[in-house]
């Protein structure tokens, strides 16, 4: 995966004649890759770093001669983070683009706004972003952890740390939110405590003087707080100057997802706990050169997040499948990506697995520290047990459902 300067240059240049090239020798002799992303709006946060992650590897790819001789022609469009332009761009790429695989997505609705395009044109798509999970479609590739990779160990992790039983949660209110709230309360149970209780937010709400009178007459040991986006970051600044942060230890299931642990100063940060597959903070050679390429194509690395990463995956474990499959067809590629590829890099080893479609990852441990994310612990290849134990795609290859995966 590595990139030097030139050829990074080499294949600026060849991006650039191939330009110069007719439309129709264009079209004959790219792969067009497709990307749907928020870029602008509320979620840009989330969506330009993966917009970036996903041109790096694109570029990476091309500058090592493309795939199968061919170059990759970017398709790409900004929903300005409004929902039903999902709905618009899947159909411009399936049907006049013609894209050979899509990338995309960012909340589940986005995921599910295009999801059954994807499907219905045979376009093979890559989710790349933590969720909920429970997807099974034989069409899509879900390169984000799920609750049981990440929760499982977060929770039961914290509960210790907080050294008590009693947990409040404060999620979003949306799919993501209230499922991973129900695992939370499992994962809770499981370690012998008890969810006091469970508060959900639309994602525009930004005062929450009234939860955190609510939390303080609970009296939790901990908060677990799935909260998702901008104007949910007031919480934290919201709970830190009422002075409590120091008093109830907070974990979260989504903060630092989109390096919103940066906006929060040291003060309102630090010390809450994270589990995740990635950090800008690992300390390992393969970070240390992803960070390198990264700055060579764009400068100050700090936009890096573990979603963009999860993005950059994403495009190399599909191009690793065409490789293998040495096509583009997309039945081949499935098929080809079903034989359990891994791809390293930054975050270490990402691992499809073939019954779900779903991806094997290392999870991290961790706390924030001055507007880090300082490892704790890191287990290893953790694979998505929760939906392998709803979706089998190896021997129900025709299933298309999101299951609510019974807690």
């Amino acid at each position: 995966m590595s990139l030097n300067r030139r050829k990074f240059i080499g294949s600026t240049a060849a991006l650039a004649g191939a330009a110069m090239l007719p439309r129709a020798v264009l079209a004959a002799d790219t792969i067009k890759v497709g990307s749907i992303l928020d870029t602008s709006g509320i979620f840009d946060a989330y969506g330009k770093p993966m917009d970036m992650a996903f041109r790096l590897a694109i570029n990476e790819i091309n500058g090592a001669g493309g795939l199968l001789g061919r170059q990759l022609e970017v398709k790409a469009y900004d929903t300005q983070s409004d929902m039903a332009l999902y709905s618009q761009y899947a159909q411009q790429l399936t049907r006049q683009d013609k894209v050979d695989v899509v990338h995309g997505g960012i909340l589940s609705a986005s995921r599910e706004a295009i999801r059954q395009t994807m499907r219905k044109t045979n376009t093979l798509y890559f989710y790349n972003v933590q969720y909920e999970g429970g997807v099974c479609d034989r069409n899509i590739f879900c390169n984000g952890v799920t609750p049981a990779q990440q929760a499982e160990v977060l929770v039961p992790w914290a509960m210790k740390e907080a050294g008590g039983k009693k947990v409040y949660t404060l999620a979003a209110d949306y799919n993501y939110g209230q499922i991973t709230a129900r695992w939370i309360q499992k994962f809770v149970q499981d370690a012998g405590g008890e969810v006091v209780a469970t508060d959900f937010f639309p994602l525009d709400v930004a005062d929450f003087g009234a939860t955190i009178a609510k939390i303080q007459t609970a009296a939790p040991d901990l908060i677990v707080a799935p909260l998702v986006g901008g104007a949910h970051l007031s919480f934290f600044r919201q709970w830190a100057a009422s002075g409590m942060k120091d008093k109830i230890p907070l974990a979260s299931t989504t903060l630092g997802v989109g390096n919103e642990h940066k906006v929060l100063t040291p003060e309102e940060g630090d010390g809450i706990m994270v589990a995740y597959s990635y950090s800008q903070d690992l300390d390992t050679p393969a970070n240390i050169a992803f960070k390198e390429r990264w700055s060579a194509a764009y400068g100050d690395p700090s936009a890096l997040h573990e979603l963009a990463v999860s993005t950059y995956y994403g495009v190399h474990t599909w191009a690793k499948g065409v490789e293998l499959a040495g096509s583009v067809d997309h039945d081949a590629v499935v098929k080809a990506l079903e034989t359990g590829i891994s791809v390293d890099g930054p975050a270490g080893k990402y691992t499809v697995d073939p019954k779900t479609h779903h991806t094997t990852v290392d999870v991290h441990l961790m706390k924030f520290k001055d507007q880090k994310m300082n490892v704790i612990e890191t287990l290893q290849q953790r694979p998505p047990i929760d939906t392998q134990a709803v979706c089998d795609l190896e021997a129900n290859p025709d299933d298309n459902t999101q299951y609510e995966i019974q807690i």
